[in-house]
């Protein structure tokens, strides 16, 4: 009869028929796995899903749209700001304007609304906004660039300012057309404008002395062609007849 096999001892040591095999860890099973094409978990590549990135992007798209529109309605704001602002200024110009002589148009004053709102006074002077917003700067335009002849917040002080602009640029007009009136262009015109009767007469009679010119041209060179006939004329009779 076989002796039996002998029992687990004390010591916790297993029985030399039971040996049983080491588990793998979890390290070793995710190399394993990503040996044999298999998707390594999220946590381990460091990188979120697609589906997270897609989403991810969505939103910072989503979020920078709103940002622009946000910022688009502030700058709207702010220049509907200046755009009162400069209307305030024109209606405060009112007065002044009208005290203006009627045959005087280089003034055009009227808000120009755009990029940068500005208060024209005439061709080269206007009034815009400081980048505050609340300062009047009153710049015009010379051969040498552009000058600021006025940075004030007061309006007051703003239409002061324009006022001596226009009295200034009343005086020049003044100055310019007296130098037309010396060189004569404009007594020319009041003489045209004062005897237009003599003017038109005087067409008539060149007319007239234009067309006796024609007349005479003509009854020469009747005259002639006449005459060339007339010896023609004679010559054969002289040579065939006589």
């Amino acid at each position: 009869m076989d002796d039996p096999l002998p029992a687990q001892t004390d010591t916790g040591r297993p029985s030399l028929l039971r040996k049983p095999s080491p588990a793998p860890s979890d390290k070793v099973s995710s190399i394993v796995a990503a040996e044999n094409g298999r998707d390594m978990p999220a946590d381990l590549s460091g990188k979120a899903p697609l589906d997270q990135r897609m989403a991810s992007l969505a939103t910072a798209l989503r979020k920078a749209r709103i940002e622009n529109a946000e910022h688009s309605a502030a700058l709207a704001d702010l220049r509907a700001a200046e755009i009162v602002r400069l209307e305030m200024l024109a209606d405060a110009l009112s007065p002044v304007l009208a005290q203006l002589p009627r045959d005087c148009d280089i003034f055009d004053v009227a808000v120009s609304p755009g990029e940068r709102p500005r208060l024209f006074i005439d061709q080269i002077g206007f009034v815009e906004m400081d980048r505050d917003r609340r300062t009047y700067r009153f710049l015009q335009d010379t051969r040498h660039g552009r000058i600021t002849l006025r940075e004030t917040a007061d309006i007051d002080e703003t239409v002061d300012a324009a006022t001596n602009y226009i009295a200034h640029r009343l005086i020049e007009r003044e100055k310019a057309l007296a130098v037309d009136y010396a060189s004569g262009g404009a007594a020319r015109v009041v003489r045209k404008t004062a005897a237009p009767d003599a003017v038109q007469k005087t067409g008539l009679a060149n007319g007239k002395v234009f067309e006796a010119f024609l007349f005479f041209i003509e009854f020469l060179g009747s005259a002639a062609f006449f005459g060339l006939l007339a010896i023609i004329a004679m010559w054969v009779y002289k040579t065939y007849f006589s």
